[in-house]
């Protein structure tokens, strides 16, 4: 019977890595926080001065959702501007774009990586790099679009987004920091993991093509309701006109509250795609988004149906028809 306990243990300890872990647990902590939070709307109304609850929402929520939420001065403290959104994308453009640099030179020049990374890497994924490793087309191509996707957000927070005074927790600005240099690690998992074979031209196949082809669609779908927030407060000229908040309208708004949310995870979805969807560690990342990204539409959505009479009932909050 140990035998066998030690093969089940030893067969699951290789087929879970850390990065896998870590993936799960973000998943299962903001699965468990949108479970919270659906329940605290029904505590009664004596529980939202307590300091554990008032701890609780203000992890959770930011921008306008948090305007509004009973603070105790101490938790104000802790406050950085919700502006800084910005410096998640410019640390990722920088890091991430670091990464595929290295991953050229590796294929090209057949250098290794640093050794810090390197030992990063086998920490993440408890495989040890070898020389033998084969360069794989779908870590490429991902590892590029991570960048793309992360450009175009800054471009989006420094020229088209109108942000208010709203704030952040200073807790959320330094996990937004390590997601992103952790996603990047993610990326280069995934290709310690996976199997590739020949050179980088046989290896295309027609997933990456439906992945890159999902992605441009979800990027569009993401721009296209950004801009549309944006005009809700600035004028014909493009000047800013007023920083307070209204009924988003058109595009995919008339669907959901937060079709940018929806983007989010499509663009996630299409990087699982490039992988041949075969990659558990990116599956587990878009599975975290997914939790993420419900909480963060669903906060938005109560504070749309609770400021708002006329806003429309038939709208969900997240994804069409569903949630």
């Amino acid at each position: 019977m140990s035998t066998i306990l030690k093969m089940t243990w030893d067969s699951v300890s290789y087929a879970f890595s850390f990065a896998d872990v870590l993936w799960s647990f973000l998943a299962l902590f903001f699965l468990l926080a949108f479970c919270a939070h659906k329940i605290s709307l029904h505590l009664p109304r004596k529980y939202e001065t307590y300091r554990v609850y008032m701890l609780f929402q203000d992890l959770i929520r930011y921008g306008k959702t948090k305007q509004k939420l009973k603070r105790d001065d101490w938790l104000r403290a802790f406050d950085v501007p919700k502006r800084w959104f910005w410096h998640f994308y410019a640390i990722s453009v920088g890091w991430n774009g670091l990464l595929l640099a290295f991953y050229l030179i590796s294929i090209f020049q057949h250098q290794s990586y640093p050794l810090l990374l390197t030992g990063v890497l086998d920490f993440l994924t408890g495989v040890p790099s070898t020389d033998s490793q084969v360069p794989q087309l779908s870590t490429l191509l991902v590892q590029l679009l991570l960048c793309v996707h992360s450009l175009r957000r800054l471009m989006e927070c420094l020229f088209v987004s109108v942000f208010s005074d709203g704030a952040i927790h200073l807790v959320q600005y330094v996990f937004g920091v390590c997601y992103y240099i952790v996603l990047g690690l993610t990326v280069l998992c995934s290709d310690r993991l996976g199997k590739g074979t020949g050179t980088l031209f046989s290896q295309l196949n027609w997933f990456h093509f439906a992945g890159i082809a999902l992605f441009i669609g979800a990027s569009l779908m993401q721009h296209q309701s950004t801009v549309l927030l944006a005009r809700l407060r600035t004028g014909k000229s493009g000047r800013v006109e007023t920083l307070a908040h209204r009924v988003p309208e058109g595009g995919w708004f008339e669907l959901v509250s937060c079709p940018h949310y929806l983007a989010e995870l499509l663009i996630y979805v299409s990087l699982s795609l490039v992988f041949g969807g075969l990659s558990l560690t990116w599956w587990l990342v878009v599975l975290y988004v997914l939790f993420n990204q419900a909480l963060a539409a669903q906060l938005c959505h109560e504070l749309y149906i609770s400021k708002y009479e006329s806003y429309p009932r038939h709208r969900k909050a997240f994804i069409p028809f569903v949630l």
